[in-house]
């Protein structure tokens, strides 16, 4: 008689497992502590066999009698179950170590010895956020151009144009290991060639991310006016424009409440603009008080110090550190523009504090909007600074 889910449940487990019949070689083994397997018995060159289906209820009766109905096709085209199955099991674990993500970590693996550690972990940590979960476990010789693509068109969306470009370098890099070690036939990246978004050239050139460190470095040796050196700091660490830094006066700023207030009349969209000052512009600010001459400004005119200082003393201080034409002072802003949306801040809170000019619902914006928000975001871009400092 054939099974029912009733019959199937009222079957109770003995000493010994047993075996009750469905009919057309599948039955159920009931175990002594009572789990309840279907399993299929056939005959293929005349040898008899059993073939596991699964655990019931987790397999249905239903579901058995259905894995039953492809097996015996199967048998009529003379294929032997049990070693189909583990050729299947065989397949399913080759897939997962041909994984996006099982090639890419080996790829980052063997190349890990020859980058810093610094940028060893960056690049680790871009393309666990942006590729892995899209992207990580599907065997690479699956992945297409497209899909790819649509994955980078992500990046794009949030702004990090940058880390888009640099995240094809590195798929091209994965799959051209995938290619040379057997795992895929060609890299498909070649395929996108042109087909991300160019950033818009200014007139203002600016350190790319991994140029930036290097800039750090420069400036702790700098061998200039000490005041010229306090002031680049403090230039990179706000990403003010120029003239407001050189007019930056003692009374704009607030060391209890960590605030610099720059009036309208110094910005450009002639809106009075607040910078939350992290720990480390604290520091900056202490050091140039102590080297203050009494003057209202912070950085006062060597020449007259009812003046502040002249733009041609910034720029100079780049030409003496070896970057005159590779960035401006100003490059600072687009510097920390990129650092800051490749690593996934808000990019409301990034152009309010750039002191951007808002477009449409965010033209009611005021100086104090998202103040905490970009007190947290200035404290971490400061951290990010410090991170570049040699260890003494």
């Amino acid at each position: 008689m054939k099974l029912t889910d009733k019959a199937i449940k009222a079957l109770e487990s003995k000493e010994k497992q047993y075996k009750v019949s469905d009919g057309q070689g599948l039955y159920v083994l009931v175990h002594p502590n009572g789990s309840k397997y279907w399993k299929l018995k056939y005959r293929i060159r005349n040898k008899e066999k059993a073939l596991s289906i699964g655990k019931y209820p987790e397999v249905s009766l239903a579901e058995a009698r259905e894995e039953v109905f492809h097996a015996k096709k199967q048998l009529k085209e003379g294929i032997d179950l049990s070693q189909k199955k583990q050729l299947d099991k065989l397949m399913l674990a080759t897939s997962a170590s041909n994984s996006f993500e099982e090639i890419a970590r080996e790829w980052h693996d063997n190349q890990k010895d020859s980058w810093t550690e610094r940028h060893a972990n960056y690049v680790l940590r871009r393309i666990e956020a942006d590729l892995f979960g899209p992207l990580g476990n599907r065997p690479i010789s699956e992945i297409k151009s497209p899909e790819l693509l649509a994955v980078l068109r992500l990046v794009e969306k949030r702004g990090a144009i940058d880390i888009a470009k640099r995240l094809l370098q590195t798929s091209g890099q994965i799959f051209r290991y995938a290619v040379a070690t057997g795992k895929t036939d060609r890299d498909i990246t070649s395929d996108l060639k042109g087909a991300l978004k160019t950033r818009v050239k200014t007139n203002y050139s600016y350190l790319r991310p991994e140029e930036f460190g290097e800039f750090c470095a420069a400036l702790e040796k700098y061998k200039g006016e000490y005041q010229t050196k306090l002031g680049l700091k403090l230039l990179i660490h706000t990403f003010v424009r120029t003239k407001e830094l050189r007019g930056a006066k003692w009374d704009e700023i607030s060391f209890e409440t960590r605030l610099w207030k720059i009036p309208a009349i110094r910005m450009k969209m002639r809106k009075e603009h607040w910078i939350p000052l992290s720990a480390q512009v604290i520091e900056i600010l202490h050091e140039i008080k102590a080297i203050s001459s009494g003057s209202e400004y912070l950085f006062p005119n060597v020449n007259n110090p009812r003046k502040f200082m002249s733009e041609n003393t910034l720029l100079y201080a780049m030409y003496r550190l070896g970057y005159h034409g590779r960035a401006t002072v100003h490059g600072f802003r687009a510097t920390a523009s990129t650092i800051l949306n490749e690593n996934e801040f808000n990019r409301d809170h990034i152009e309010l504090q750039l002191a951007h000019s808002p477009q449409g619902t965010r033209a009611s914006y005021n100086h104090a909007q998202y103040l905490e928000q970009r007190r947290d975001m200035m404290q971490w871009y400061s951290d990010f600074i410090d991170s570049f400092k040699p260890i003494n």
